[in-house]
């Protein structure tokens, strides 16, 4: 994926969108939802709530498919750091605030890199997917994300079973 042109995306992306349907308006623990003045994007998801999952994340991993990603979720909302030692594919990560709004995106990651990534403002959420993805898509500060781990009572966008 790294070097990809964003231009060569561009099937991959609609395809990503077109998932959102009528059919897809519940809301499952094995993907997010992320909306905004852009659009709106499902992802296919694993979560990491606990240490241990958020310790590996996507580390050791050569590929991961287009419309995945992984949603890191933590306890508290705080000033998060992450770094890519041992991740082998760029990454694009997405940081939430306690309501599940985007509050940073850090664009391409470095594979291997062990400079700190920070969020740099309190943030609870942090979903990573394919580096270049949140660019290409529109994915912007203040988009809305939708997953049954965001606290439904502070959810800018809550889970609900009619849509």
């Amino acid at each position: 994926m790294s070097g990809t042109p964003i231009s060569l995306l561009g099937g991959l992306i609609t395809s990503i969108s077109f998932v959102c349907t009528a059919a897809f308006a519940d809301c499952r623990v094995d993907s997010a939802q992320l909306r905004g003045d852009w659009g709106e994007v499902r992802f296919a998801v694993e979560v990491a709530d606990d240490a241990r999952e958020r310790q590996q994340g996507l580390m050791h991993r050569l590929e991961m498919p287009m419309g995945a990603g992984m949603l890191f979720v933590y306890h508290q909302t705080r000033v998060l750091s992450f770094w890519m030692k041992n991740t082998l594919i760029p990454l694009d990560m997405i940081f939430l605030d306690e309501a599940g709004r985007v509050v940073k995106i850090h664009e391409r990651a470095i594979p291997r890199d062990l400079t700190s990534i920070s969020s740099d403002v309190p943030a609870r959420y942090v979903l990573e997917i394919n580096g270049g993805l949140a660019r290409a898509i529109g994915i912007t500060v203040g988009s809305e994300l939708r997953h049954p781990s965001v606290l439904q009572h502070l959810a800018v966008w809550p889970c609900r079973d009619s849509e």
